[in-house]
């Protein structure tokens, strides 16, 4: 969930780009987040058990034959550290596999002497956001299938059985609903110009995608994720959750502030959030405190400020941010079951409205039929 920041000069970023893909992609392949996860479980198993670092990854190495791209890193990993460089300059080549707050973390615990504790508790961390984008997969997951088999649904009836009923309803077509006569339309439209509304569907779905891409798209869908009802509270809550581990375990292993804010930053994909979060940088740069920038971000929950300048004055920062990220997950899977509670049921009246417009629009004009025949 990492962000690359572009510091290559512009007539050399397509280069870099390419490469720093190429590393992650070989022949199709790539090192996925679980790959790195079960690397950085082995290596912390290994060098607990005292074998040294370019031992352990010549032996993952080995282990990794059934997974190519992995492989392949490892021997790349293993090659620098026989040269002489330090692991964490060694992950710091493999940006698109490693994010900078692994990096730094990795350096600072090769420097203290602690790397075995660090990549458990990297670990750790990667498994509980592995659960908490589950769980936001599994809220969301259910209304997008409904709100699909909906329009399949109507698209069915329309393209189908509408047609059906046409020549049988000519007789009384002064008489219809105004809901089968525009059903009628839509059918005979949908029926006729299919080719030029599925081309104008996939042109509006092309010119939206790459309105999104764009800084200005990706903006406003940022900022509609940071004010909407409800899907800013389950938003915000993944945002804090994020921050709070990084800035966590950074401080408890002797990173800077500087460095664990940049890291904790670069983890969260939304401009707005991540420009708040360069103003916590600022506020600790210039000597406020992290719990003073904490308290000019509107949208973070009052709590965030009250618990950091706790922590803050009780010198415990590492401890109770943990908390605090501990706090908002646990937040955040009830977020995501009120969530589920009230879509589940808003989506199946919405499909219940459709379905009941369009059994009516048949039904009322087949019982006026049955009259106007006795």
């Amino acid at each position: 969930m990492a962000i690359e920041f572009d510091v290559t000069p512009a007539t050399a970023a397509p280069t870099a780009a390419r490469a720093s893909r190429s590393r992650g992609r070989r022949g199709g392949r790539q090192v996925r987040p679980v790959d790195r996860m079960l690397f950085t479980e082995r290596l912390a198993l290994l060098l607990e058990t005292g074998v040294p670092l370019h031992n352990a990854l010549r032996t993952l190495s080995e282990q990794a034959a059934d997974r190519p791209a992995l492989a392949e890193l490892t021997e790349a990993l293993l090659a620098a550290v026989v040269e002489g460089r330090t692991f964490s300059t060694a992950l710091r080549a493999h940006p698109e596999v490693f994010s900078s707050s692994y990096v730094q973390l990795v350096a600072a615990a090769e420097s203290g002497g602690f790397l075995p504790e660090v990549l458990r508790q990297l670990v750790l961390m990667d498994e509980q956001s592995d659960r908490m984008r589950s769980a936001l997969v599994a809220a969301f997951s259910y209304p997008a299938l409904l709100a699909v088999f909906s329009t399949a649904v109507v698209t069915f009836v329309l393209v189908w059985v509408f047609p059906k009923f046409g020549d049988l309803f000519h007789s009384i077509r002064g008489e219809l609903p105004a809901t089968t006569l525009a059903l009628m339309g839509l059918s005979e439209l949908v029926r006729r110009h299919w080719v030029l509304i599925f081309g104008l569907l996939a042109a509006g779905a092309v010119v939206a995608k790459r309105w999104i891409d764009q800084p200005q798209g990706r903006e406003f869908i940022d900022l509609l994720k940071l004010r909407v009802p409800l899907v800013r509270e389950i938003f915000v809550r993944v945002y804090v959750i994020m921050v709070m581990r990084i800035l966590a375990l950074s401080f408890g292993h002797g990173v800077s502030a500087t460095e664990a804010l940049a890291a904790a930053r670069e983890v969260v994909r939304n401009t707005v959030f991540r420009r708040a979060m360069l103003r916590v940088e600022q506020a600790v740069d210039s000597g406020l405190g992290l719990a003073a920038g904490f308290r000019d971000i509107p949208f973070l929950p009052p709590m965030v400020y009250q618990m950091v300048h706790t922590a803050e004055q009780a010198g415990s920062l590492a401890i109770v941010l943990g908390r605090i990220a501990d706090f908002y997950e646990r937040e955040l899977q009830r977020a995501l079951g009120t969530f589920s509670r009230l879509a589940e049921p808003a989506m199946l009246v919405v499909m219940g409205s459709v379905v009941g417009v369009m059994v009516s629009s048949l039904i009322l004009p087949i019982f006026k039929l049955s009259r106007v025949v006795h």
